[in-house]
């Protein structure tokens, strides 16, 4: 019998599905009630849509997981679902899809923070003014999350000649060399001349990055977060910016999303702030797709998918 998968993705993604050499049955899924279609379905695919977020708190339904075999988030991050999501038999993410593109956002920050062209542009003989730019060979990158996205902005950031310094929960080497590895959050931020956040937004980690934390930040340091609003503590960001204790922040996500209208983070003056684009989502379908595909030839044949997410850590 054919697999039957159902999707949350747009049809044009369907029809491809649909074209695998599985040839598996791909069905649609009920737009505010996606998780019903566990009664139908040996997989389930699904996007961060804003239903999830509605129900993100809420009891699981009776019908969960039903004849589900597998459930496929295209995010890598499963933050944006229920918990019980994770009660499927197996649960695989999008890890890596876009890191490629997060992280050349990452170093545009970068560059734009140091060296920022348009802010020493002349229009006339008056503005023709020597004015020193900053440096990215010999600055620190101080990485928070050496996972797919780390990694990626450390492989650049190390041709670019800079220092670069990590802190990972989990005990495992580097995939780059030249990364610094360290146990302590604090002596990553106290050398960073830019602070990346790209940690996985869990009970552990949120507000995990904190006044206690941010008061080992250089003055001049900017701090990048692509990974959640949640992991950082946003009032002691404000506090730390006003009072002089940290230089900038480069913010493509922030909790919650949007933020309230009278947040101060929308006006601030040393404050960046982008709409959750780093990922820039539609150029990476076509990789999120070749996993997927990919994953689906290893489950029919019995193999173990790639990028299963540990129920436990959340991640």
């Amino acid at each position: 019998m054919s697999l039957v998968i159902a999707s949350q993705m747009e049809e044009g993604f369907n029809s491809e599905l649909r074209a695998h050499p599985i040839a598996p049955t791909v069905i649609g899924v009920p737009e505010e009630r996606p998780w019903e279609a566990a009664e139908d379905a040996d997989v389930l695919l699904v996007r961060p849509s804003a239903v999830w977020g509605r129900i993100k708190q809420s009891a699981r339904p009776a019908v969960w997981p039903g004849r589900l075999r597998w459930v496929y988030t295209a995010s890598a991050g499963v933050d944006f679902y229920p918990r019980w999501l994770l009660d499927a038999p197996l649960v695989t993410c999008g890890r890596g899809v876009a890191s490629e593109e997060i992280a050349d956002y990452v170093i545009a920050a970068i560059y734009l923070q140091s060296k920022d062209l348009e802010a020493v542009r002349a229009r006339s003989p008056t503005q023709w003014n020597q004015t020193p730019l900053g440096r990215v060979a010999g600055s620190t990158l101080g990485i928070i999350g050496l996972g797919a996205i780390g990694t990626a902005v450390a492989r650049r950031a190390l041709a670019l000649g800079m220092r670069v310094m990590a802190a990972r929960r989990r005990h495992l080497p580097s995939l780059v060399e030249g990364v610094e590895l360290f146990e302590d959050l604090s002596a990553v931020i106290a050398s960073a001349d830019h602070l990346l956040l790209a940690l996985p937004a869990t009970d552990a980690t949120r507000s995990l990055i904190d006044a206690g934390l941010l008061a080992h930040a250089k003055p001049t340091a900017h701090l990048i977060n692509v990974a959640r609003g949640s992991v950082l503590d946003q009032g002691a960001l404000v506090s730390a910016l006003d009072a002089g204790r940290l230089g900038f922040a480069t913010l493509d996500v922030t909790e919650p999303e949007p933020l309230p209208a009278d947040h101060p983070l929308w006006r601030h003056d040393r404050v960046r702030l982008t709409p959750h684009v780093s990922s820039n989502y539609t150029a990476v379908r076509r990789v999120l797709f070749d996993k997927i595909a990919a994953n689906l030839g290893r489950f029919l044949r019995g193999e173990a998918p790639t990028d299963i997410v540990d129920a436990a850590a959340g991640y």
